[in-house]
């Protein structure tokens, strides 16, 4: 654990003033697959029932008029004088009939998550927000922050006013990011302008601390940036969407608290029961160096000589290659060769039929000439 590095932890001005360590947790594998099964799955809860009304379209008095009068069998509506009578009624391809299988309020709307899946993609999560390829590649602005993960003096935590807020994310280098989710505020496209969700807006940053002491009221009023308990971090908002690689401010409380919440590769969890940080299947992904190694080359066995190798025949197609059908059938080219000579003397016998057949023709009509000359023939 000596090993480990260290990071710095800046003032509220922007000055480096001492360095923690890395918690463990930054440190998981990062999957993204786990993470967006967990977030598509978490996201659906939040859903609310729906559906349209059970009576919707059998409001009215119809009844099929039967077979034998010329007109299909759909319900048609009763009485007379008006137009709606005798149209066709509760189908969906009428006017006024119902949809098509109504949707239903029992409808599976909600997915149960398991603990560790979850707990998985949130470590997994964590670990993608030090990561700088990462933030920048969510479309986040860290190009004037200092370090990432990016850890902040404790005494943020009882600050209260917007403007201190505004003043200390300028001095991490986040002013480019606060600009950018200030200046993406536009009208939404659809119909959400008419259900309470007419503007959208990017992602900002994520203030983390450990215990509010006004902290959540300064933030509050920033668009875009929201703020989170070091106790309560959820998945929808360290991956919103599914994409890992929010930034992330941390304060030193918060910060040095992830080992206490998530354990480390040799101690549990002190929160989560029986929960401890998942491992990667390797830790050096360098083949080469691996197999050229020494320890790797000094138990390999030796090459085996040539005539110890045992090779295995490749299966062939005897009916498409002549050479494996001759092995299993030699009688095959004395059959071939006679099949050959055959088709020659039938190709030689339609040539002298032919030549025969283009003699008499032409004798044919040598003896009609002939005949005409002398005036044998008369017309």
């Amino acid at each position: 654990m000596s090993a480990r590095p260290v990071v710095s932890v800046f003032s509220t001005e922007g000055v480096a003033q001492e360095s923690t360590t890395l918690p463990a947790v930054f440190t998981v594998p990062i999957r993204p697959d786990i993470v967006n099964f967990v977030h598509t799955n978490m996201a659906k809860n939040h859903r609310q029932p729906y559906a349209v009304s059970k009576r919707a379209g059998h409001q009215t008095s119809a009844e099929s008029w039967g077979t034998g009068r010329a007109v299909s069998r759909i319900p048609r509506v009763q009485g007379g004088g008006t137009q709606r009578a005798g149209q066709g009624a509760f189908g969906n391809m009428c006017r006024g009939g119902r949809m098509f299988a109504p949707t239903k309020v029992f409808r599976r709307w909600h997915r149960h998550v398991n603990v560790n899946q979850k707990r998985y993609a949130v470590a997994s999560a964590l670990a993608a927000t030090a990561v700088p390829a990462l933030v920048m590649a969510r479309g986040h602005r860290v190009e004037e922050v200092p370090e990432m993960p990016l850890v902040v003096d404790t005494s943020l935590q009882t600050c209260s006013k917007t403007t201190a807020a505004l003043a200390t994310l300028k001095a991490l280098g986040a002013s480019a990011e606060v600009d950018k989710v200030k200046d993406s505020k536009k009208i939404r496209a659809g119909k959400g302008k008419m259900r309470n969700r007419r503007y959208v807006q990017r992602r900002g940053p994520l203030v983390i601390y450990d215990k509010s002491e006004g902290i959540h009221l300064a933030f509050r009023n920033l668009p875009g940036v929201e703020t989170a308990c070091v106790d309560r971090l959820n998945l929808l908002t360290l991956a919103p969407g599914g994409h890992m690689g929010r930034f992330c401010v941390w304060t030193q409380a918060a910060f040095d608290k992830l080992d206490s919440i998530y354990g480390t590769y040799t101690e549990k969890s002190e929160v989560k029961s029986g929960f401890q940080l998942p491992r990667h299947c390797m830790t050096n992904t360098d083949l080469n160096r691996i197999i050229n190694s020494d320890e790797i080359q000094s138990v390999v066995r030796d090459p085996r000589p040539e005539a110890q190798v045992r090779k295995v025949a490749r299966k062939v197609n005897p009916l498409k290659n002549r050479s494996v059908m001759l092995r299993l059938n030699p009688h095959h080219e004395a059959r071939i060769k006679a099949q050959a000579d055959y088709q020659d003397a039938q190709k030689a016998g339609r040539k002298a039929v032919l030549k025969e057949r283009r003699a008499r023709k032409g004798e044919g009509k040598k003896f009609y000439l002939k005949a005409n000359l002398e005036g044998d023939i008369k017309f």
